[in-house]
């Protein structure tokens, strides 16, 4: 246990921590989440380098993160998660600038939008927000082996809980396209990933930042709304700030009692249990630390990039 729960905010989670010398990349990082994830690892002295799907929205970040912390060293990236030809790229670019990451926040993503496909066929929430990720982290894991302390933070959901991965039909070719159990089954693939990085010698949790009003809603209708609402009273879900949303992800990344410590499932930073009757709304689903599934999501996630990672 520790002393911070999720009425804790990122400046309270990172009290008498200093990352000076360490290099950490946020994906997703020109607004919400992974704005404040960036502010907060740059203002105890981490280099950081911020990720936007365009150049514009990544200076903008830029500009912005060093009115926030004027001394801070901040670099930018264009990353595109949908597209895997340009996170090849992307990968590319980054490894040919650093040596090494020692944080990578994998904080992008895309919640409950209607049925689009990236190139590859994949149904979007599942393609954005664990596919791209996915191939990412597996083309930079050369710089984080290069890490002494590497760690890396997937975020997910409470939102896992609506559906494992359906590996008979994952991209919703024969199925009925619901949008809540897609961006379920992208979430639950966001915590497998975790457990397949740390099977392979990279460190990696998973996140469940809580219930915050950020952009990454932008996709949801007023009826949406009103049931996400009363879905969230009836189970006991509280609302965060965006400071209270960010802690845990830098609580992940940066406090000493997870160091080395992998395939968790975190919320309020704690490390989480498994879900109650009596708590529905805390916890992680019997499926989400599910070691075999991880390992064939793997599998998938390499067949769908056509690429193999071993990571050693």
């Amino acid at each position: 246990m520790t002393a911070f729960n999720g009425q804790s905010t990122t400046d309270d989670v990172v009290q008498g921590v200093d990352l000076s010398g360490k290099t950490a990349l946020v994906t997703g990082a020109s607004s919400g989440l992974g704005f404040e994830t960036a502010r907060t690892l740059a203002k105890i002295g981490a280099r950081v380098i911020v990720t936007a799907r365009s150049e514009e929205k990544a200076k903008a970040a830029r500009k912005a993160l060093l009115e926030a912390v004027p001394e801070a060293d901040i670099s930018t990236l264009v990353l595109e998660l949908s597209q895997l030809d340009q996170v090849r790229s992307a990968a590319a670019e980054l490894l040919s600038r650093e040596p090494c990451i020692d944080l990578l926040i994998n904080n992008a993503g895309i919640m409950a939008c209607p049925l689009e496909r990236t190139r590859e066929g994949c149904e979007m929430q599942f393609g954005a927000n664990h596919i791209g990720h996915f191939l990412f982290t597996c083309l930079i894991a050369p710089a984080l082996k290069k890490s002494p302390t590497p760690r890396v933070v997937n975020l997910s959901s409470a939102g896992h809980k609506y559906a494992p991965v359906d590996f008979d039909d994952p991209h919703y070719n024969e199925r009925e396209y619901d949008k809540w159990n897609a961006y379920g089954q992208a979430k639950t693939a966001n915590i497998w990933f975790s457990l397949g990085l740390t099977r392979r010698g990279i460190p990696s949790n998973a996140v469940h930042p809580g219930a915050i009003m950020t952009n990454l809603g932008r996709h949801m209708t007023e009826d949406d709304m009103k049931a996400f609402g009363s879905q969230a009273h009836e189970s006991g879900f509280e609302f965060k700030s965006v400071e209270q949303g960010a802690a845990t992800s830098v609580w992940a990344a940066t406090c000493a009692e997870l160091e080395g410590r992998g395939g968790l499932y975190l919320e309020d930073c704690q490390v989480g249990e498994p879900v109650t009757e009596s708590k529905p709304a805390a916890g992680y689903a019997d499926y989400a630390l599910d070691e075999a599934a991880a390992e064939r999501l793997w599998a998938l996630s390499e067949k769908i990039v056509g690429q193999r990672f071993t990571l050693t």
